[in-house]
C-alpha cells in the first residue's frame, strides 16, 4: 500500500493535450521514415493496401483499448488491463508481469526508432557527418527528450500542444505541397504483376502491414496516463478513436503526395530504404536549400513523437512498481514535481541506447514481443472482464462486441504469422525467459503459484 502522505499525479490532461498526445506519437516519425521500407515489401504502390490492412486492425484494436481505459482509469495501460482482467494475484499478476518484462525490451526499442528518424534526416543537413556521428546525435536527441519530461504534468501539457502544431505544420506543408506538384504517373507506377498474389506475396503483404502498424503505434498512448486525464471515462476513447481517424486522412494523404513527386523506384534501391524521402520531394520541387530548410521542421516531428511516446512509456514501470509488481524504485514519483522520474530516466536511457540498432530489425522485434502479451492478451482481458465483471462501471462500450475484438484478434495473428521465423523464435525465447524469471521470482517471493504449498510449512 502507498502512504496517503506521498504525492500523487494529478488529473490534468484533457481531450484536446489527448489528442494532441497521441498524435504527436503516431505522426512524428511514421510516414517520414517508412515509406520507402513499405514501397519495397511489394514492390510499388500496391504495397500501400498493406497500410489500409493496418487501419483496419488499429480502429479494431483501438475499440478494446477504449473500452479498457474508460474502465480502468489508470495509468499503465496494458499492465493494469492484463492485471484486471486475468485476476490480481493469479494469472494477472503472470500476464502483468510478462507484459512489464516485454515491454523492457521492446518499449525503447519504439522509441529509438524516433532517434534513428533524426539520424536520418540530419544527412541532408550535416552532409560531411558520418553515419555514426549522426546516429550519436539521435541518441544525443533521446537525452535532450529526458530533460524536457523532467517537469510537472501541466507544463508538460502546454510543450505538448505546441510540439503538435509543429507536427501538423510539418505534415499540412507536405499535403499542399504534394497536391500542387501531384504526378498520377508516378504514384501510380504499378508493376505488371503488381496484383498476382502468391506464398510470397502474402508473406509481403504482413511485412507492408506491419510497418503500417508501426505508423500507427501510439493511438493508446493517453491510456498509459490514465491518472493524469480529466474525465477519463470520456476522454479516453474520443481520444483514441478521434487520432486513429484523423491520422487515417492525414497518412493517406501524405503517402500520395510523397509517392506523386518522387518516383518510387528511386526509394527502393539497396541503400534507398534510409534515404530520407521528404527531403528529397523538397528538393525536387523547391531546390535543396528549402529542402534543407524544410528537414529541420521535420526533426521538429520526430521530436515531438520521441517527447509524446516517451511520457507515456515511462508511466508503465510505474505503475507496475506502485502495484507490487516491479522493482519498487520505479514506482517513486519526484518529490517536489511529481512524475516518476526513475522510470522516466531508465527507460530514456535504455531507448536512446537502441538508436544504434537497424531500423527493420527494431520494427520488427518490437511488433514480435509486444503482439502475443499486450495485443491479444487485452482482447482476452476485455472478454474476461464482460463475463466475470458485467457490473464494472464502463462509460465506454466497444460497439458491435464481440466483433471488433475478433477482427483485431485476426489481424494480430496473421501479421504475427508472416513475421520471418527467425523473429518468431526471438519472440518465444523471450517470452519463455520472462516465465522462468516470474516463477523463480514468485519461489522466493511465496506468492501464486507457489503460495499454497509454502502455507502448510509456515504454519508448522
Amino acid at each position: 500500500m502507498n502512504s496517503s502522505s506521498e504525492p500523487q499525479p494529478e488529473r490534468r490532461f484533457g481531450l484536446l493535450q489527448a489528442t494532441a498526445l497521441n498524435m504527436s506519437n503516431m505522426l512524428g516519425a511514421g510516414p517520414f521514415i517508412t515509406i520507402p521500407a513499405l514501397m519495397a515489401t511489394l514492390g510499388g504502390p500496391q504495397s500501400m493496401i498493406g497500410w489500409g490492412v493496418a487501419l483496419i486492425v488499429a480502429l479494431a484494436d483501438g475499440l478494446v483499448w477504449s473500452e479498457l481505459g474508460a474502465a480502468l482509469k489508470k495509468s499503465g495501460g496494458s499492465y493494469v488491463y492484463l492485471r484486471e482482467g486475468y485476476g490480481r494475484e493469479k494469472w494477472g499478476r503472470f500476464m502483468g508481469f510478462l507484459f512489464i518484462w516485454q515491454f523492457i525490451l521492446s518499449g525503447p526499442l519504439e522509441l529509438g526508432t524516433a532517434y534513428i528518424g533524426v539520424a536520418q534526416y540530419l544527412q541532408p543537413v550535416w552532409p560531411q557527418s558520418s553515419e555514426f556521428t549522426r546516429l550519436c546525435a539521435g541518441a544525443g536527441i533521446g537525452l535532450l527528450v529526458i530533460f524536457m519530461l523532467y517537469r510537472r504534468i501541466e507544463s508538460i501539457g502546454r510543450l505538448m500542444v505546441g510540439l503538435w502544431a509543429g507536427v501538423l505544420l510539418a505534415m499540412g506543408f507536405v499535403i499542399v505541397t504534394g497536391a500542387m506538384h501531384f504526378d498520377a504517373k508516378l504514384a501510380f507506377d504499378l508493376p505488371e504483376d503488381a496484383w498476382a498474389f502468391d506464398v510470397a506475396k502474402w508473406a509481403a503483404l504482413g511485412a507492408a502491414a506491419r510497418i503500417g502498424i508501426y505508423d500507427y503505434l501510439g493511438y493508446y498512448d493517453i491510456c498509459f496516463i490514465g491518472d493524469e486525464v480529466k474525465q477519463p471515462g470520456r476522454v479516453i476513447p474520443r481520444a483514441v478513436m478521434l487520432s486513429l481517424v484523423l491520422v487515417a486522412l492525414i497518412y493517406l494523404a501524405v503517402n500520395l503526395s510523397i509517392i506523386g513527386v518522387v518516383p518510387w523506384r528511386e526509394m527502393v534501391t539497396a541503400e534507398g530504404v534510409s534515404k530520407p524521402v521528404v527531403t528529397m520531394m523538397m528538393a525536387k520541387i523547391y531546390g535543396s536549400d528549402f529542402a534543407q530548410l524544410f528537414t529541420v521542421l521535420v526533426l521538429w516531428t520526430m521530436l515531438a513523437c520521441a517527447f509524446a511516446m516517451l511520457l507515456g512509456y515511462s508511466r508503465i514501470p510505474y505503475a507496475a512498481a506502485r502495484d507490487g509488481s516491479f522493482f519498487r524504485v520505479f514506482g517513486r514519483l519526484h518529490p517536489r514535481l511529481g512524475f516518476p522520474h526513475v522510470s522516466l530516466l531508465v527507460i530514456g536511457l535504455i531507448a536512446a541506447a537502441s538508436t544504434f540498432v537497424k531500423l527493420q530489425t527494431l520494427i520488427d522485434v518490437m511488433l514480435t514481443t509486444r503482439i502475443v502479451v499486450q495485443f491479444g492478451g487485452q482482447i482476452g482481458a476485455l472478454v474476461m472482464l464482460r463475463r466475470l465483471q458485467p457490473e464494472m462501471e464502463r462509460p465506454f462500450r466497444m460497439w458491435l462486441y464481440p466483433l471488433p475484438a475478433l477482427l483485431a484478434l485476426g489481424g494480430w495473428l496473421f501479421l504475427l504469422f508472416t513475421t520471418e521465423k527467425y523473429l518468431l523464435a526471438y519472440g518465444a525465447l523471450a517470452l519463455l525467459a520472462g516465465g522462468g524469471v516470474f516463477l523463480l521470482w514468485s519461489r522466493v517471493t511465496k506468492k501464486w503459484p507457489f503460495a499454497e504449498a509454502s502455507a502448510p510449512r509456515e504454519m508448522s
